[in-house]
């Protein structure tokens, strides 16, 4: 059994975390951490997922977690970092689901984030938690950042058409809407159901936090120069994102060799699903509660451009999800155990009558 723990388990990514591992086959579920909930039951907080797990939330112990085999992090950005620090070396592996460890150096880190970094020599040592896109790099790693919720969307989206070099060029606009769990658990009275409901508003244009960590991926991907313009929104839902991509042709491309071009990229790639566009568009409610990213390839003919939609679970695809499946990745497993379950699979078509 893998011997695991989440920091930061009363939060909505920790409480996702514990839901997954807590159902994880090989997953034995030890300890759950979280200072701001120390003393109080897990099901009690979460009391839609007491069927799974319970146990008493303990104060964060470093000590206590020393010798596991993987310790999740789904803390704040600037905490996540102090505590990694603390266990680098000291448990089989860590896995971050903050932003504090995706940057190369201290100074891109305080630009971006707006403070000093709490573990600067961490920087740049961690490998980058996009299966998809980096899966080589994941087996054995001792220190994973995983890629944020926007930054999986948006760079899914984006690849394989930046692999079309002779016909897409590396400019990027990419407008995204996100469901307020992505802001995480906390009192924000801009996130209070009266300022959220029935309103729709974009926030932190150009300087948010996650255009650095794409720009560096897509850039490692495709080999390529990128700029990105990106306008982050939020949206009166709990949970998903829907991210809308545009990039400019320099050739016409024929839809049908843009949609083959994506199920090339990600023909091995299990939670990753092609749309054909001619039949659909992915909506948000396709993949909330699962660790799917659903994307939908445009040819827009007559403004020269290629339209890619994207959705996913921030909570799910976009973090915790995420983060098992890099577990899984990193131990060597099925990147799917624990994530798709044998019910979860598509059986074979069937013909109902009357």
């Amino acid at each position: 059994m893998i011997r695991c723990a989440v920091v930061g388990a009363s939060g909505y990514s920790g409480a996702e975390l514990v839901r997954l591992l807590a159902r994880h086959p090989l997953a034995d579920l030890v300890s759950v951490q979280a200072d701001s909930s120390a003393g109080e039951r897990w099901e009690d907080l979460h009391p839609h997922a007491r069927h799974l797990f319970r146990g008493r939330i303990e104060r964060l112990d470093v000590e206590a977690l020393r010798g596991l085999d993987v310790v999740f992090l789904a803390l704040p950005h600037g905490e996540s970092a102090r505590v990694a620090g603390k266990l680098a070396g000291r448990v089989g592996a860590v896995i971050d689901l903050s932003g504090d460890l995706r940057l190369e150096d201290a100074e891109s880190y305080r630009a971006w984030y707006g403070r000093e970094h709490e573990a600067p020599d961490l920087l740049g040592r961690a490998v980058y938690g996009l299966p998809e896109l980096f899966g080589a790099d994941l087996p054995g790693a001792t220190l994973v950042a995983c890629a944020g919720c926007y930054a999986t969307a948006i760079q899914l989206a984006a690849a394989p058409a930046l692999g079309l070099s002779d016909a897409v060029e590396s400019d990027i606009i990419a407008a995204a809407v996100s469901g307020t769990t992505g802001a995480g658990r906390k009192a924000d009275t801009a996130l209070s159901f009266s300022e959220v409901a029935g309103n729709l508003r974009a926030y932190r244009v150009g300087r948010h936090q996650h255009i650095p960590e794409i720009v560096m991926g897509l850039r490692r991907r495709s080999g390529r120069e990128v700029r990105l313009t990106f306008v982050p929104h939020l949206a009166p839902i709990p949970r998903g994102i829907l991210a809308t991509v545009v990039l400019r042709t320099t050739r016409t491309i024929p839809p049908e060799e843009l949609v083959a071009a994506y199920e090339r990229a990600y023909e091995s790639a299990p939670f990753v699903r092609i749309v054909d566009p001619a039949e659909r568009l992915p909506e948000v409610r396709d993949v909330v509660g699962t660790n799917f990213c659903d994307i939908a390839p445009v040819v827009d003919h007559a403004a020269a451009s290629v339209v890619v939609v994207a959705v996913l679970d921030n909570l799910g695809k976009g973090a915790a999800g995420q983060g098992v499946q890099v577990m899984n990745a990193v131990l060597g497993l099925p990147e799917i155990t624990g994530l798709v379950s044998p019910a979860d699979r598509p059986r074979a078509e069937v013909v109902v009558h009357g």
